[in-house]
C-alpha cells in the first residue's frame, strides 16, 4: 500500500495525543493560577523563599505587574489622579502579611496633571511572616497564598483591573526562582534617612528641609515624592536648593487639599551611578493647617475616565482601528505564503508531491485533494490560533510554537516523522497494520488524505515565524477573539494558496509529472528528509531535558524500530521475534521514558570570553542605563529559522566588526522552553513568536529588524547607532 493512502491514521491519533498533553498540562498549571493577562498588563504573582517557609521565617511574595507601552499604574499617592495597586490576601492561619514595600515611583505628567506611578516592569513586594501558631496541613506542605487584586492602568483613558491569584509556597525546600526580580525590587527601595527633617506651613506653600542626606548627592537636582496624598499641587511650580548639608525646598500647597498630617513621610530620587536611588525621610509638620475646603474623593479627572471605561464600547471601530486590522490579514498572507519557504516545512514537501502528482491525470481527484488540504491548513491555523488564544485567557503566557515548548509534543513529533520515514523507505506499508475495512475507507477518501496532510503541514510550520507574520501575530493577541482568529485564518489560507492554485488551474496541473516507476524511487529518498527533522527534532528535545532526554528518545525510537521491524518477519519464528522486540520495548519505556518528559536546567553561565550573554528581566535597561547599546536575539531550540540566521548573518565577520565596533551588548533570550518572562519582553515589542531581533539604543525607540536577517540590514542598522 501506498505512503498517501494509510499515513494518516497514524498522523491522526499521534497529533490528537499531543494536543491533549499540552492541555492536560495547561489544566494542571491552572490549579494554581499565578498569572493574569490583559491587553494592557501582564500580572503575576510571585514567591522567594530561599530558606524555606518554617515557623519564625519571613518569606516575600510579590506581584509583578509587566506594563504594555505607555500604560502605567500607580503608587502609593498616585498624584493628582489614579489609584494605587490594592492587594487582599487570604492567607492560612498563623500566617501574617505586611504592607507593600513599594518601590521608588516616577513622575508622570499627563496635560496640567501629574501622576506618581510606574511603567515598564515593576514588582510590588510584600512580607509574609510565618508564625509558630502556623501548622502545616498533614495532608500537605505547602502554604497556599491567595491574593486578589485591583488596579488602575492608564494611558490617556483609564481602565479598572482585577485578578485572583494562587500560589503554593514549599514549607521545607528552596524557591528562589524569581530571585532576580525581588533583588531588583529591593534595590529600587527607598533607603531611610536618619535626621531632623521638616515641613513648614506659610500661608498656601510648604518650606520642606530634609537632613542627614549622602554627602554625594550634595549639589544634585532631586525628585521629589510626598507619600501622604492630597497635600500638595503635584503638577505645580517648585523650587529646591542646598544650604550645605540641608536640602530645602518650596512646594505649593494643593487647592483641594484633604490631608492636614502631623508627619510626611517624603521620598527624594537622585541619580547615582546611573541608576535611581531613593532616600525616605520623616518629616514633622510645623504650624497649623489652612482649612480643608475639599472632600476626599476620586479626581474629577478620574471619575470621567473610570465612567467612560464602564461595560463594553459600543462605539464603531475607527478608521485607524479597521485599517490596522486588514493590515495585519494582508500581512498575514503574506506571511503564511512565505512560509512554504521555511526550512521546517520542507519535510511534508514530499507528502504534497506524493499527493498531487498521484492526482495529475485526475482534474477533479486533483481540485477535491487541492481544497481538502486547503482546508486541513485553514482550519488547523485556526484550531491552533484559539487554542492558544484561550489558554492566555485563562492565565496562560504562551506564544506561537508554544506546542513545541513541550518535551511531550517533542518526543511525539519524532516517533510520527521516524514512523513516517520507516514508511517511506519501504521497510513496512501501512496496510498491512490495518483492518482491511479500514483500509478501503481510507482508498475510498483521498479528501480526507489530502486534509490530514494539511494538518501535518500545520503541526510543521507553526513553530516558524515568516516575515510579515510576527506584528500580525503580535496584535492579534491585543484584538477580539474573532478579529484574532481572522488572522489565523489569513496565515492559512497563504499557507495553502499555492497548492490551492495548482489544483484549480488546469495549465499548472499539465506541469505535473506523470506517475511512473520513479514515484518509489521519489518516495524512498524522501524518507532522508524525515530522518533529518527526527535529527533536528531530538536536538531540541535535549535543550529542553538534557542529554539523558535526548538519549532516552533516541534509545525508544531504535526500540520502536525494532518492534515495527519485527512485525514484518515472516516465519516461525515472526512471534517469539516480536514478542521480544515488544518486550525490549516496554522495559525501556519503563526505565528511561521519565528522562523524556523531565525538565533539565540546561542553561549555562556566560564567561567573560562569551560573546553572548543571557538575556533576564531588566537586564536590558540596566545596561543602557550604563550608556551602551544592546543587541538581543530572541530565539529558540526549535525554531529553525533562528538557527539559520544564528550560523549565518550572526557569526558573519563583517557583522561581528561592527558590533565590536560600536561596542554593543549582545543578550540572548533563549525561548526554547516555556518562560513567561520572555514571553511578556515579546508582547511588549508587538511580537508573539521567534525569531525577533532588536536593538536597543537609549534615547531611542527599540529597532525590530525582520525574521530573515541580512548582513545589510544588521549593518545598517548598527550604523546609524
Amino acid at each position: 500500500m501506498t505512503f498517501s493512502k494509510y499515513t494518516q491514521r497514524w498522523l491522526a491519533a499521534t497529533l490528537l495525543i499531543a494536543t491533549c498533553v499540552v492541555s492536560t498540562g495547561a489544566s494542571a498549571q491552572n490549579t494554581s493560577k499565578s498569572v493574569v493577562t490583559t491587553s494592557q498588563v501582564r500580572a503575576e504573582l510571585m514567591a522567594h523563599a530561599p530558606d524555606g517557609a518554617d515557623p519564625g521565617k519571613t518569606v516575600w511574595v510579590g506581584l509583578q505587574l509587566a506594563h504594555q507601552p505607555e500604560w502605567h499604574t500607580y503608587w502609593k499617592n498616585s498624584g493628582d489622579s489614579g489609584l494605587p495597586t490594592a492587594l487582599q490576601w487570604t492567607l492560612p492561619p498563623g500566617v501574617m502579611a505586611g504592607d507593600i514595600a513599594w518601590p521608588v515611583p516616577k513622575k508622570i505628567p499627563i496635560g496640567d496633571l501629574a501622576n506618581y506611578g510606574y511603567d515598564g516592569t515593576v514588582l510590588l513586594p510584600v512580607p509574609l511572616t510565618i508564625t509558630p501558631d502556623f501548622k502545616p496541613s498533614l495532608l500537605g506542605s505547602d502554604i497556599e497564598i491567595k491574593l486578589k487584586a485591583n488596579w488602575l492602568v492608564c494611558r490617556r483613558e483609564c481602565i479598572p483591573e482585577e485578578g485572583e491569584f494562587t500560589l503554593h509556597l514549599p514549607v521545607r525546600g528552596s524557591t528562589a526562582l524569581n530571585g532576580a526580580a525581588f533583588e531588583a525590587s529591593q534595590q529600587a527601595q527607598p533607603q531611610t534617612v536618619n535626621g531632623d527633617s521638616r515641613v513648614l506651613i506659610e500661608g498656601k506653600r510648604l518650606q520642606v528641609s530634609v537632613a542627614g542626606l549622602p554627602s554625594a548627592l550634595q549639589g544634585k537636582t532631586l525628585e521629589f515624592f510626598p507619600e501622604t496624598s492630597e497635600v500638595i499641587e503635584t503638577a505645580g511650580p517648585w523650587t529646591q536648593r542646598w544650604q550645605g548639608a540641608l536640602w530645602t525646598a518650596n512646594v505649593p500647597l494643593s487647592a483641594q487639599r484633604s490631608q492636614s498630617p502631623n508627619v510626611m513621610p517624603l521620598v527624594l530620587v537622585a541619580e547615582v551611578n546611573g541608576q535611581r536611588q531613593g532616600y525616605r525621610a520623616q518629616a514633622k509638620v510645623v504650624g497649623s493647617w489652612p482649612s480643608v475646603t475639599a472632600v476626599a474623593g476620586v479626581s474629577p479627572e478620574l471619575a470621567a475616565a473610570l465612567q467612560a471605561n464602564v461595560g463594553p464600547s459600543t462605539a464603531p471601530a475607527s478608521p485607524a482601528v479597521s485599517l490596522g486590522l486588514w493590515a495585519a490579514v494582508l500581512g498575514a498572507l503574506l506571511g503564511g505564503l512565505i512560509l512554504n519557504l521555511m526550512p521546517c516545512v520542507f519535510p511534508v514537501l514530499a507528502i504534497k508531491v506524493m499527493s498531487f502528482t498521484q492526482h495529475a491525470n485526475d482534474r477533479r481527484g486533483h481540485r477535491i485533494s487541492g481544497l481538502a488540504y486547503s482546508v486541513g491548513v485553514v482550519t488547523s491555523f485556526v484550531a491552533l490560533g484559539a487554542l492558544m488564544l484561550g489558554l492566555r485567557s485563562a492565565g496562560e503566557q504562551l506564544g506561537w510554537g508554544f506546542q513545541l515548548q513541550a518535551p511531550a509534543v517533542v518526543a511525539a513529533l519524532a516517533v510520527l516523522f521516524t514512523i513516517l520515514g520507516l514508511n517511506l523507505a519501504g521497510l513496512f506499508e501501512f496496510g498491512k497494520f490495518l483492518p482491511s475495512r479500514v483500509a478501503a475507507h481510507q482508498a475510498k477518501n483521498p479528501a480526507l488524505n489530502a486534509f490530514l496532510s494539511g494538518v501535518l503541514a500545520v503541526a510543521i510550520a507553526s513553530p516558524c515565524t515568516a516575515p510579515f507574520m510576527g506584528a500580525s501575530l503580535g496584535l492579534a493577541l491585543g484584538l477580539p477573539a474573532l478579529q484574532a482568529l481572522l488572522i489565523f485564518a489569513a496565515i492559512g489560507v497563504g499557507m495553502a494558496l499555492p497548492y490551492l492554485a495548482a489544483s484549480l488551474i488546469p495549465a499548472v496541473a499539465k506541469l505535473l509529472p506523470r506517475p511512473g516507476l520513479w514515484m518509489d524511487t521519489f518516495r524512498r529518498a524522501m524518507a532522508f528528509p524525515m530522518f533529518a527533522t527526527v535529527v533536528w527534532l531530538v536536538w531540541v528535545l535535549g535543550q529542553q531535558s538534557g542529554i539523558d532526554g535526548a538519549s532516552a528518545l533516541l534509545a525508544l525510537l531504535v526500540a520502536l524500530s525494532l518492534v515495527i521491524w519485527s512485525l514484518t518477519v515472516r516465519g516461525r519464528g515472526r512471534v517469539v521475534i516480536a514478542i521480544i522486540s515488544i518486550a525490549i520495548f516496554a522495559l525501556l519505556t519503563g526505565a528511561i521514558g521519565q528522562n523524556v518528559l523531565k525538565i533539565t536546567d540546561t542553561t549555562t553561565t556566560a564567561t567573560s570570553t562569551d560573546r553572548w550573554q543571557p538575556w533576564a528581566p531588566g537586564r536590558v535597561d540596566s545596561v543602557l542605563a550604563t550608556g551602551v547599546p544592546v543587541f538581543v536575539d530572541f530565539t529558540a531550540a526549535w525554531c529553525v529559522t533562528c538557527q539559520y540566521n544564528k550560523k549565518t548573518t550572526l557569526v558573519n565577520p563583517a557583522v561581528l566588526a561592527d558590533l565590536d565596533a560600536k561596542k554593543v551588548t549582545l543578550l540572548r533570550a533563549d525561548w526554547t522552553r516555556r518562560d513567561p518572562a520572555i514571553t511578556a519582553a515579546l508582547s511588549q515589542l508587538g511580537r508573539n513568536g521567534v525569531p525577533v531581533y532588536v536593538i536597543y539604543k537609549t534615547g531611542r525607540a527599540p529597532v525590530v529588524l525582520s525574521e530573515i536577517l541580512s548582513v545589510a540590514e544588521v549593518r545598517s542598522a548598527l550604523a546609524s547607532l
